[in-house]
Formats: C-alpha cells, structure tokens, sequence
C-alpha cells in the first residue's frame, strides 16, 4: 500500500501547490491601452470576486477592466475588483483608484508598468487576474523580485518546521514509551512462551523416556 500513500501525498501537495499559485501574487510588466466596464454574467464562478454589499458572487453585474499589451504584443485583459474582506486576504478597496491610475498611464506614450495580480487568465472560464496595485517601471526588462512571497514562504517553512519539532517531541514524550513498553511487554511474552516451549518439550522428552524405560523393563522380564 506504499504507492497509494505516495499517491495522496502527491495529491495533497498538488492541490497546496495550485492553491498557493492562484492566491499568492505575481507581476506582470505591461503597457496599459486603456479601461472599460462590462456587464458580465458571472454566476456562482470562484473566479470571480463577491459583488459589493452582497454575500454572493451569484449575479450579474458591472465589472471594471484594464486592458494592456505584453512585449510579444499580445493583449492580456485584468479585472479590477475588490477583494474586501474576503478571500484572498488583500484588503483590496480601491478598484476606482486603480481605474483612475490605469487611465492616466493609459494617456502616456511608450509607458511599462508592473501590475501586481492574483489568479489565472481562463478563457474556457472566463477568468481573469485581479489587479491589486500597478507601479510605472522602466521598461519590459525591469527585474522584479517577488519579496512578498519570498517572506511568504519563509514565514510558511518556519511553521512547517515548528509543527514537525512539536510532532516529533510529541512522539518522543508520548508515544515512543509506549511503543518501547508494548515491545519489552511482547518480549517478555515471547521469552516467557520460549520457556515454556522448552519446558514442554523437555516434559515430553521425560515422559517419553520413562515409558520407554518401562516397556524396556517389560520386555526383560
């Protein structure tokens, strides 16, 4: 059964893995070409952010957009909404600053900026990447160094290995005794049936011996 508890971990750990890759911020350098607001039927999608003042992404409603063109040229659309309080945690409130802000570097000539984003371009979805901020750079060769995950995972392997510390001394406290205890117990059980193995066969050998002994004496007579 070794390779079915490989395959669950795999599992597990793919599942952390697209989780953290869809919620953790990326960035992309991009020019902005300009904004728009669409009527979108969003339904009950997880791609899509709640609606403002509503417990429920099931709706239709206007959604804010920045369009860009990447270096290779092709397009690449980012909803704006607000995150709110909800998940993921950014505390996102500004989605009409950001539109504002995409609209005036839109008006710039030959202008890169870096838009820091979460989650995945989906056509067959119909998803797109939420803006969270965006910051002029000098051009399309800007080196980015993602600090914030960077932190992220650090702080995320400090844990892991503090829950492992406290799992293994756990096991040296509590649990190691008591396996230790359960095997010097089936020690003494196997020593002990041991002994009376040998005590058996050493009864079964006198036995044998003294009814050999008698049919000898018999036979003599």
């Amino acid at each position: 059964m070794r390779w079915l508890k490989w395959i669950i971990i795999l599992l597990l750990v793919g599942f952390v893995a697209i989780f953290l890759h869809y919620t953790l911020p990326g960035r992309d350098i991009v020019q902005i070409v300009g904004t728009d607001t669409k009527r979108m039927d969003v339904g009950s999608s997880i791609f899509w952010a709640s609606p403002e003042g509503q417990a429920s992404a099931d709706s239709t409603r206007d959604v804010r957009f920045v369009n860009t063109i990447r270096e290779n040229g092709k397009p690449r659309a980012y909803r704006n909404e607000d995150t709110g309080w909800g998940w993921p945690p950014y505390l996102k409130f500004d989605s009409q600053d950001i539109t504002a802000e995409a609209q005036a570097i839109a008006a710039k000539q030959d202008t890169w900026v870096a838009i820091t984003h979460y989650g995945w371009r989906l056509q067959v979805f119909n998803a797109f990447p939420n803006i969270l901020s965006m910051k002029i750079v000098d051009g399309p060769q800007t080196t980015l160094i993602p600090w914030f995950n960077i932190v992220f995972f650090v702080i995320l392997a400090i844990i892991l290995f503090a829950i492992y510390r406290l799992i293994a001394r756990f096991k040296e406290r509590n649990i190691d005794p008591v396996i230790e205890n359960v095997e010097e117990m089936m020690d003494d059980v196997s020593e002990s049936a041991s002994e009376a193995h040998a005590q058996v066969v050493e009864t079964k050998k006198s036995v044998l011996s003294w009814i050999k002994g008698l049919f000898s004496g018999g036979k003599q007579a």
